[in-house]
């Protein structure tokens, strides 16, 4: 069987069990390199990288070489693993969601170079499917269905900005909409699983601190 594609931002291949025996090695693309850590099994890319002196902010991350990567590897499906904000209060820090659309106002990245074409976005039923059953079968609970915005980062949003987006969607990110255009672009089935980390600036009467995000976006070592 092809081997699962996962990509994450908070997860780091070292010291944790499922990943304990990949292998690291750097894939080139048309795109530039990207490095990969794989077996049988998974190709895992951390999309911010794996140094935390070296984070890659969400603007400078190189989507096509890493799910162009992904397709040289053979994955058959990609996985994404994102950290949210909240756009409403019933969605607490802590909270897994599965989501089942996306936003991205503007131009995203893309691989198409020398055809017209236009891919009709959609997120993988099969693979939310997959994620959800495996969700619920470590025996957590996760909310089925969902909108992602996706803003351009760094910065965080403001106030007004939440405002407006809540109004048509229940998430907050900076790259899943990226990767979900991108690996449909190169034919390979995309979901995403996310982790709201913090609610969006203005959902709380305290000021949203990087802290705050970090608290629940990092994982014990």
């Amino acid at each position: 069987m092809k081997p699962l594609g996962i990509i994450s931002g908070t997860l780091q291949p070292h010291g944790k069990e499922i990943l304990a025996d990949l292998g690291e090695e750097t894939v080139e693309t048309d795109f530039g390199r990207t490095t990969v850590f794989r077996n049988a099994n998974i190709v895992f890319i951390a999309r911010h990288g794996t140094d935390p002196h070296r984070h890659v902010l969400p603007h400078l991350i190189n989507h096509q070489a890493n799910l162009t990567a992904l397709k040289h590897l053979g994955v058959r499906e990609i996985l994404g693993i994102h950290s949210t904000g909240a756009l409403k209060p019933h969605l607490k820090p802590g909270t897994l969601v599965v989501p089942d659309d996306y936003i991205l106002l503007g131009a995203g990245p893309m691989v198409i170079r020398e055809r017209a074409t236009h891919i009709v976005p959609v997120l993988s039923a099969e693979v939310r499917r997959k994620a959800l059953e495996a969700i619920r079968d470590c025996g957590l609970d996760c909310i089925d269905g969902g909108i992602y915005w996706q803003t351009t980062g760094p910065r965080l949003e403001t106030r007004a900005e939440i405002v407006m987006i809540s109004r048509f969607a229940d998430l907050v990110g900076m790259t899943m909409a990226s990767e979900a255009i991108i690996a449909q672009e190169l034919g390979i089935p995309f979901a995403s699983l996310c982790s709201v980390d913090n609610f969006a600036h203005g959902l709380e009467e305290k000021a949203l601190s990087m802290e705050e995000v970090l608290r629940h976006a990092l994982l014990p070592p």
